[in-house]
């Protein structure tokens, strides 16, 4: 549900949930944040703002600890000596501060994104998100992902090795768990024999569930098109403007029609970077403009299709939630 009847997509928030990173950092997580270390009293100010000012979500990172130069190498090569010599960034964990949202909000939708596979046993996973489901009174949203960056999983323990074919098995615990309430399952790295999700929460069939999945990975395009109630798209590190759009439709619409499924029921969502007052998102080429301009930009992406879309908000304080504020407005008036 949108903030308003005249909104033609629903516009979520990124939480600034991780240590700041210094803003001559050339790479696009060093957006401006409130403060080198969030503290649990500021999050909870700005998801209050978010939520007064007219955003339909708010999302929160999965991740624990990264470093900047292994995002840079996975995804663009080469590592600047900058990145190279930058200290790791530390993320607070997401399910914890979703529960404490879900509990401190009352009409905003929250969501993990995107909650990786590979942190947490299948069927525990479930039950969180059920019980966050339960004491947000049915406002979450269940991103899934298959995980990245190899070595933020091995800092901590966790598997690394078949990804996707462990994602799949987390998907055959955790969507008929959520959706019957019951799954027995064994697979060849993941089970839960006679297991059952109780009590249930608000909502007969769970949460829905979000897939978030690049256009050129058909094997997680195949299971979002099985599994998922919306796919989701990322854009924030590079062009967010809708003529990336189509290219990532054609491929989700394949897959469904791959699998038997009509297009027309997946959602569609996408990440997207947004820059207010001037300022810039490194390495990336966000919306930007006046507020109107900005709303404008947002509109262009429901024409695309888009249904929702996740703001990495630059700057991601109180002064740029109430700079968005004005854009929402804009947005609202059709």
């Amino acid at each position: 549900m949108t903030a308003s009847s005249m909104r033609p997509l629903n516009v979520g928030l990124f939480l600034p949930t991780w240590t700041a990173i210094p803003q001559d950092l050339p790479h696009w997580w060093a957006a401006e944040v409130a403060g080198d270390v969030p503290r649990w009293p500021d999050l909870l100010v700005l998801a209050r703002l978010a939520e007064s000012a007219g955003f339909d979500s708010l999302w929160l990172p999965d991740h624990f600890l990264f470093r900047l130069a292994d995002i840079h190498a996975q995804y663009r090569g080469a590592v600047p000596p900058a990145l190279a010599a930058a200290a790791p960034v530390g993320v607070w964990e997401c399910w914890s501060l979703l529960a404490a949202l879900a509990a401190s909000t009352t009409r905003i939708a929250l969501g993990p994104f995107v909650s990786c596979a590979n942190f947490r046993n299948p069927a525990l996973l479930a039950k969180i998100a059920e019980t966050v489901d339960e004491v947000s009174g049915g406002r979450l949203i269940l991103g899934l992902g298959a995980g990245d960056f190899e070595e933020e999983h091995h800092a901590h323990g966790m598997r690394w090795d078949h990804r996707v074919s462990r994602f799949a098995e987390t998907l055959a615990i955790v969507h008929p768990l959520l959706r019957q309430g019951r799954v027995d399952f064994a697979g060849e790295f993941e089970q839960a024999r006679d297991c059952e999700l109780r009590p249930r929460g608000p909502r007969p069939n769970g949460p829905p569930l979000l897939i978030g999945a690049l256009a050129n990975r058909p094997r997680m395009l195949e299971l979002t098109a099985r599994y998922a109630d919306a796919w989701n798209g990322w854009v924030v590190g590079g062009w967010s403007h809708p003529d990336v759009v189509a290219p990532m439709r054609e491929a989700v619409d394949a897959a469904c029609l791959a699998v038997g499924r009509d297009p027309a029921t997946l959602e569609r969502t996408l990440a997207i970077g947004v820059a207010l007052g001037g300022r810039e998102i490194w390495d990336a080429d966000p919306v930007r403009g006046s507020p109107e301009q900005v709303a404008e930009g947002l509109r262009a992406f429901a024409r695309e299709g888009i249904s929702h879309v996740q703001v990495f908000l630059n700057p991601a304080t109180a002064e740029g939630i109430a700079e968005m504020a004005v854009v929402l407005d804009y947005l609202d008036r059709g």
